[in-house]
């Protein structure tokens, strides 16, 4: 097996996990998730955080 050859399939491999995981990452289902978690660091958790995306110092 040639080098090249070799490093040709790999980069073909990379690629087709690369669009399987923009697949899942953009599928309709998905949406509802990452819209949900874009939100995440603006809601107060209850610990002490002031809820304005400003941690306090000491």
């Amino acid at each position: 097996m040639d080098v090249n050859l070799l490093r040709i399939a790999v980069t073909l491999v990379s690629l087709a996990i690369f669009i399987g995981i923009v697949r899942w990452a953009w599928a309709d289902r998905r949406q509802a998730d990452f819209a949900d978690a874009a939100f995440l660091p603006l809601e107060a958790d209850g610990d002490g955080a002031r809820g304005d995306g400003v941690g306090s110092r000491r």
